[in-house]
């Protein structure tokens, strides 16, 4: 099982914050808010992560993160995504790293509590297909959110005018190595970009999408400068150690 961590991106939401550096090296409480994708890639068992950064900063990620050697890794695999093109434009890039394996795609803002040690292992005895996380949130609509029906997805709306769940689909996805034929077919939003939805959809269609609930709280760090600080404070307060 491969792990990569989609930290690029130019954090225009968080400006001034982001004009020198990369928001996912800003601080949350008492370390860099990308250490807590890496610690939670590595406390699933999964030591083989690839950090796909952008932007003009990105060697500061190498400057902080050096070999992964403070996290018990070996080494860590590095990629650069041009431009803004989407969350599944960017995990194109990872498509040699991952070769036959499964993968772990963790956006480099989320921040959870517990761990995802069961959902790795699940996905690993799934014969095919991908897998989501999801979560309940007061504000679905500023999601994008999952309809289930008993262990079936019905459907996945990118945030809903109308509501149909509270169920968000949070940044932790789980996918077979068939997913870059499907990001292969995708053609570019109203706003650009190549969407992680779409990808979800594809396998959706097909009767091939799983999901698990999240154990435990999930914070979206990076959504802005009120999340940044709520981070901060919540981390503080309760911890996120993924034990």
């Amino acid at each position: 099982m491969k792990g990569i961590i989609l930290a690029g991106g130019l954090g225009t939401r968080l400006h001034p914050l982001t004009r020198i550096t990369n928001k996912h090296l800003l601080p949350v409480y008492d370390k860099p808010m990308i250490f807590y994708s890496i610690e939670m890639l590595v406390n699933a068992g999964i030591g083989d992560i690839m950090v796909i950064t952008g932007g003009t900063n990105s060697g500061d990620f190498l400057r902080l993160l050096t070999n992964g050697k403070h996290f018990g890794l070996s080494h860590l695999h590095y990629g650069y995504q041009e431009g803004e093109g989407g969350i599944a434009d960017a995990l194109k890039i990872c498509e040699d790293f991952v070769g036959d394996d499964k993968m772990v795609v963790v956006l480099g803002d989320n921040i959870i509590e517990k761990n995802i040690k069961k959902t790795v292992r699940d996905f690993e005895a799934q014969k095919s297909g991908a897998k989501i996380l999801l979560t309940k949130v007061e504000h679905p609509d500023q999601y994008g959110v999952a309809e289930v029906e008993g262990n079936k997805i019905k459907k996945i709306v990118e945030k809903p005018k109308k509501f149909i769940s509270d169920l968000a689909v949070i940044g932790i996805y789980f996918y077979p190595n068939d997913v870059f034929s499907k990001i292969k077919t995708l053609k570019p939003s109203k706003r650009g970009e190549l969407e992680i939805t779409d990808v979800n959809n594809a396998y959706l269609k097909q009767g091939k999408l799983t999901y698990s609930i999240l154990d435990g709280w999930w914070l979206d760090a990076g959504e802005s400068k009120d999340t940044l600080l709520e981070a901060g404070m919540f981390v503080k307060k309760h911890g996120a150690n993924h034990i």
